[in-house]
């Protein structure tokens, strides 16, 4: 009789999820598929938290089906689906549509080759509200609101027809071996963690929302922390925004639901960009910049290694690479504040940084990824340029100094009011405070102002382009609502 496939890729749930359903309508027997493949192993934007992550998302599934019903296999999308149609009789195969790197469209053309070779038709559904080739942004926003409020495509599961393989097929325990690993305090994966961290949101933790979003600290307690589920699929950003709507009337949470509805809007604006921009993965979304000049030879590699490690001498910027380093997470204008500081203050082209953050975001989203950190590094020709200040930052954000002594303890005995800026100590006040500056902790390796003032006078020089000003109207034509 055969099958139909279910091929599981950024959407590790079994709730809202249209190819399941489209799938199960079939009436054939339903097999979901997972497959391991090389070329994201061994992508340099992955790392071992994702594929924890992954795991336990998968474990999560297994615990809700047949044992039957799952199989991972560790290859080539066309040689797992080629493995299973020799064996099983592939009748359908059933996906959403993925918004990622190039390889995954590359890997995505050549099923799509093979399906048509086997006769074998490929549905594939959209991702939450973003449209597949779209060249403008005319009635977007309907569409996506018309898309949020839809209903959810549901199915009962205990009413599908699985596919009946052997209890042993599965291999995921056997491929979980071979999988890198990561130490750290991570989220784990799943829907049943995403349903929980969902409603401790709405029910307790979101009510503050508004007040510590830009809290280093804080902002892991107070943000929503969907940012992971939503990036692998546990959960749907349609479930999200209906749930959110339950809790819309609910007293002193006006503001904090506003700021969250507006960021589940951005999620799918920026995933949106780099479905139609698919080229910023390998250079700027602004063709303007391609020859901005940045920092080359051996003291590019000195700083670049700095921030990646978190020794930049800068605390503000090293305790937020140093937390990432252990939690995958970080708010917002961290992230921003780390990208502005190794394009801006550092000089280094923004493209030596983008994979690391991308193995240390636990919620790496690539849409999302390129959109905000070309943004943030000034090379869009569009969107304002913010060259964030990490003294300021410290200063404003972590004004106890809470957060940046737990992740630089070297400085814990430094009074707050130097804790931010700890070049300003002398000699005396080192001994004071038991920290030996360039032995404990890193002198800084660049001049705050003297920085700002450099990247300040280059960004505004550039933006007035003729090249520049070009692909600025070509962006905005394609980019923005036309009421804007």
């Amino acid at each position: 009789m055969g099958i139909v496939v279910v091929w599981l890729k950024r959407d590790l749930r079994l709730s809202d999820h249209a190819p399941l359903l489209e799938a199960k309508k079939t009436g054939l027997p339903v097999l979901l598929v997972y497959c391991f493949e090389p070329i994201l192993l061994n992508d340099k934007h992955y790392s071992g938290r994702h594929w924890q992550f992954i795991l336990s998302s998968l474990k999560d599934i297994q615990e809700q089906v047949p044992k039957s019903a799952l199989i991972c296999l560790k290859g080539t999308a066309v040689d797992s689906l080629s493995y299973l149609h020799q064996h099983f009789n592939i009748h359908g195969l059933f996906s959403h549509q993925e918004v990622g790197l190039d390889v995954t469209y590359q890997r995505d053309i050549a099923v799509k080759i093979w399906c048509d070779q086997n006769n074998i038709v490929w549905h594939e559904c959209s991702y939450a509200a973003v449209v597949r080739g779209l060249t403008h942004r005319t009635d977007w926003d309907k569409n996506w609101k018309k898309v949020m409020k839809a209903p959810l495509a549901d199915s009962d599961i205990t009413a599908i027809t699985w596919a009946n393989l052997p209890e042993n097929a599965c291999q995921l325990e056997e491929i979980s071996q071979s999988l890198p690993k990561e130490v750290g305090n991570f989220q784990q994966g799943g829907e049943k963690a995403a349903r929980e961290t969902l409603q401790s949101f709405f029910d307790e933790r979101g009510q503050s929302y508004a007040y510590n979003l830009s809290s280093p600290e804080f902002s892991q307690q107070f943000c929503s922390r969907l940012s992971a589920y939503l990036a692998w699929g546990n959960i749907s950003v349609r479930q999200v925004y209906q749930e959110m709507l339950t809790h819309w009337a609910k007293k002193g949470c006006r503001r904090s639901l506003v700021a969250f509805s507006s960021r589940l809007h951005w999620h799918c604006h920026f995933i949106q960009k780099f479905e139609s921009e698919c080229a910023m993965e390998n250079r700027p979304v602004n063709r303007g910049y391609l020859t901005l000049p940045w920092l080359q030879g051996e003291l590019k590699d000195i700083r670049l290694k700095a921030w990646e490690t978190g020794n930049t001498g800068v605390p503000m910027v090293d305790a937020c690479m140093r937390s990432l380093q252990h939690t995958g997470y970080l708010n917002f204008r961290m992230r921003a504040m780390l990208v502005s500081f190794l394009s801006h203050h550092l000089q280094v082209d923004w493209r030596l940084g983008v994979k690391h953050l991308a193995r240390l975001f636990l919620d790496f989203e690539p849409g999302i990824h390129y959109s905000q950190f070309q943004m943030q590094a000034g090379v869009t020709g569009i969107n304002t340029i913010r060259i964030y200040n990490p003294v300021k930052q410290g200063e404003e954000k972590d004004p106890s100094g809470s957060f940046v002594k737990r992740w630089l303890p070297a400085l814990s005995e430094v009074p707050t009011p130097l804790l931010h800026s700890p070049w300003q100590l002398s000699s005396m006040e080192q001994v004071m405070y038991n920290i030996n500056l360039g032995v404990d902790y890193p002198k800084p390796i660049v001049d705050i102002k003297q920085s700002y003032k450099e990247a300040q006078a280059l960004l505004w020089s550039w933006r007035n382009k003729p090249s520049v000003k070009v692909e600025s109207h070509r962006l905005l034509n394609c980019h923005v609502r036309p009421s804007k």
